[in-house]
């Protein structure tokens, strides 16, 4: 699983776009600790490990 270059972008462009379930790699979760308070409890984060791992959980939503 790849690094995403701008995790809080997307994170950001989501709760914009009025999403409640963010899906993310593992690996961006440290770039996620300076997503401000307020979008945190907007939007839920899934992470998700590998691809097998993304597909099982986008489809179980």
């Amino acid at each position: 699983v790849e690094m995403i270059p701008n995790a809080i972008a997307i994170a950001e462009l989501a709760v914009e776009k009025q999403a409640k379930v963010l899906l993310m790699p593992v690996s961006a979760r440290r770039a996620l600790n300076d997503l401000p308070d307020d979008l945190w409890t907007k939007i839920s984060i899934e992470f998700y490990k590998d691809p097998e791992d993304a597909v099982f959980k986008g489809l179980e939503e």
